[in-house]
């Protein structure tokens, strides 16, 4: 049984048995993957960091036929090296990123534009962090990060619905209508047809979407990205990624009770 090597990001741990670690990583070859790391919370584990979520390292295992979980020989950090220092906030959005990776991804599965997308948004927290992440509240460039990881996610998972047209009347929206969306009801809606409790998605945040369909998060104009165009489009798409698992994820909670951007 020969040892393999993935470059990988971590995506979950787990305790398993007295002093190992079941481990959920994403490789750029083989998809998402579970095995078993030995040792790893005795003090003098060899692993350090390199099993910390959104890690990326490059993680040897064998792998036995028919087995369900691998095992994991050595994993070395590649990168990033900062996201420890990550505040409070920034830290729960990096939870609820890997999490719905996580939960939407299946197993032995490769998907090479998942993976650069996870790889590109590790990246934005990475510089976010060396530029500055205040601790208080969560800075405009991890939920820009989020948003975008969100909005793909969607895209190529197949279920993200049109920003041009409503999905009753398959009316076109105009360039500056304020559109509506609502809880498990697939799409956007126009006024004429939405129902009582729907939420506003206004014309800049569908610009916003647009413009990430397009662009790295990097390249996108400061404008589009002020926190209350992006607030709206965030809320449209953890709805959509609510309806997509069926359930919430558990980070939600958390995320939820963070301070509002100032």
């Amino acid at each position: 049984m020969r040892v393999r090597s993935s470059e990988a990001l971590v995506l979950r741990t787990y305790e398993y048995r007295e002093a190992d670690l079941i481990v959920v990583f994403l490789t750029r070859d083989r998809g998402k993957l579970r095995g078993v790391a030995k040792g790893v919370r005795r003090p003098k584990s060899k692993y350090g960091v390199s099993l910390e979520r959104l890690a990326i390292s490059r993680i040897y295992y064998r792998h036995k036929e028919f087995a369900s979980l691998v095992t994991v020989q050595q994993a070395e950090l590649e990168g990033p090296w900062n996201l420890w220092r990550a505040s409070y906030p920034t830290a729960i959005l990096l939870d609820l990123i890997a999490e719905a990776a996580d939960r939407l991804l299946p197993e032995n599965d490769a998907d090479e534009r998942y993976f650069r997308l996870l790889r590109l948004i590790v990246g934005e927290f990475c510089n976010g962090i060396d530029e500055g992440d205040p601790g208080h509240f969560t800075p405009a460039w991890a939920t820009r990060a989020l948003v975008y990881f969100l909005l793909w996610s969607a895209r190529l998972g197949g279920w993200l619905p049109p920003f041009d047209r409503c999905a009753e009347s398959d009316q076109e929206f105009s360039a500056d209508e304020t559109v509506y969306f609502e809880v498990q009801r697939d799409g956007l809606f126009t006024g004429a047809v939405r129902r009582a409790g729907s939420s506003a998605l206004p014309p800049s945040s569908r610009s916003l979407a647009m413009a990430m369909l397009r662009d790295v998060p990097s390249g996108l104009d400061p404008v589009l990205c002020e926190p209350s165009v992006m607030y709206p489009l965030q809320q449209y798409l953890l709805q959509l990624l609510a309806m997509q698992l069926e359930a919430e994820l558990r980070s939600l909670r958390a995320f939820r009770d963070l301070p509002p951007n100032p």
